[in-house]
């Protein structure tokens, strides 16, 4: 299934003056065409795949794959022009085989079928340079071999950079990696719902962590916990991963602190579904807090308000920076500062995603948006603290994908 909205990306195409775009990141790929992209892209060098996406809707998309791929491709994909490149795994297609020929010419059989040329030869990994000579032949048929074409250019490296560029002389190719990252900001329906399905599994997760903590309890006994709780209630859903970041007592980077009463918890976790990342992060306490950690909680929770009172369709990232910040700085810490407080949430190779909610974002939400907000605070010394909800941007608002309480939990001891 592609989740790639041709007539939002024919307007930020034309708002760019963009003839097409050419996407090469694994993740873009796949947001592209619906397909996996392949073991090829280990390496996460360009050249492996690509997708091609004129601006001109009446124009067909195109996309470049392996040929080990090509078969799961056709299946996944609705894109109907598909370009194959060779990569280093053998292999050979055929029915029944006839039993009068003998295995070498079965299969030499099977290879003339599949059109394989005499001389044809392996590369050590892939070749990058086949998947250019594809696009410069799409791009010439689609008439748009002189066309603006915009470029995942944070997706390619300065040592593959020239041979795109020499097998595309005519066109005018520019940076499109942040027109990219804007046409995938806006989520589908079946993106929504990995996202809250992989929130909703990471919040039984976070859970268990809450009711497993106690004195003597570890670090890494609770990361443990985290990771059986997703394991043992991840149902139907198609979990590709789960990560955590969790921080007991005074230190909020690291060690296997056994938790002792006055320490902070710290909880952020997320889980991968189909390739979509949850974000979310709780606080915990054992025992009592002291007054410093509630005044620091407390600063914190009246930035998270702030800023979710701004949240929703037109609000502008940068303001809602500024007011995060100005209420975190008004609670008595004027020096505070992060340079954002959340990102969109996707299919990036990490847990953030553009855009940022940063002093310095030009985007404005949408509905359909999929953002992490968060207030966090690292006190070597004291203990890490942080509020973080996953929203879901409406017609009307922001709707919070989590249900646990977002305030400072005391545990007993």
């Amino acid at each position: 299934m592609s989740f790639l909205d041709r007539p939002r990306a024919e307007r930020i195409m034309a708002a760019e003056g963009l003839d097409a775009l050419i996407l090469l990141s694994p993740e873009s790929f796949r947001y592209a065409t619906g397909a996996e992209p392949g073991v090829a892209t280990m390496w996460r060098a360009a050249g492996a795949v690509a997708a091609l996406v004129p601006c001109d809707t009446n124009l067909p998309a195109m996309a470049v794959a392996s040929d080990l791929f090509a078969a799961a491709f056709r299946a996944q994909s609705p894109i109907a022009d598909l370009r194959v490149t060779p990569i280093w795994v053998e292999t050979a297609t055929f029915g029944t085989p006839d039993p009068t020929r003998t295995p070498p010419a079965v299969i030499a059989a099977a290879w003339a079928t599949e059109g394989r040329a005499a001389g044809f030869a392996r590369p050590t990994t892939f070749d990058p340079a086949a998947c250019w000579r594809h696009l410069a032949d799409a791009l010439a048929e689609r008439g748009l071999a002189r066309g603006r074409i915009g470029v995942e250019m944070a997706a390619i490296s300065a040592r593959d950079w020239p041979g795109l560029a020499a097998a595309l002389p005519g066109a005018r190719l520019c940076d499109a990696t942040e027109a990219i990252a804007r046409l995938k900001m806006v989520k589908t329906p079946a993106e929504v719902g990995f996202l809250r399905d992989a929130v909703t599994l990471a919040e039984v997760g976070l859970a268990a962590v809450r009711d497993a903590i106690a004195p003597g309890v570890t670090r890494d006994d609770l990361s443990g916990v985290w990771k059986a709780a997703v394991a043992a209630n991840r149902g139907g859903r198609a979990l590709s991963g789960a990560w955590d970041y969790i921080s007991v007592g005074p230190d909020p980077w690291g060690g296997n602190r056994a938790a002792a009463p006055g320490d902070l918890i710290k909880v952020d976790v997320g889980c991968v579904v189909r390739g979509y990342t949850s974000d979310s992060g709780r606080t915990f306490v054992l025992g009592p807090p002291s007054a410093l950690q509630a005044r620091l909680f407390d600063a914190l929770a009246a930035g998270f308000a702030a800023g979710m009172a701004l949240l929703g369709p037109g609000a502008a990232l940068a303001e809602i920076h500024r007011a995060t910040t100005a209420s975190i700085r008004g609670a008595g810490f004027p020096g505070y500062t992060r340079g954002h407080f959340g990102h969109s949430l996707g299919t990036g190779p990490g847990s953030e995603d553009w855009p940022f909610i940063a002093a310095d974002s030009p985007v404005t939400l949408e509905p359909g948006m999929v953002m992490a907000f968060e207030c966090p605070w690292y006190v070597t010394g004291l203990g890490g603290m942080i509020i973080e909800n996953q929203l879901l941007i409406t017609e009307t608002g922001a709707e919070a994908m989590n249900a646990l309480p977002l305030g400072l939990v005391e545990i007993g001891v």
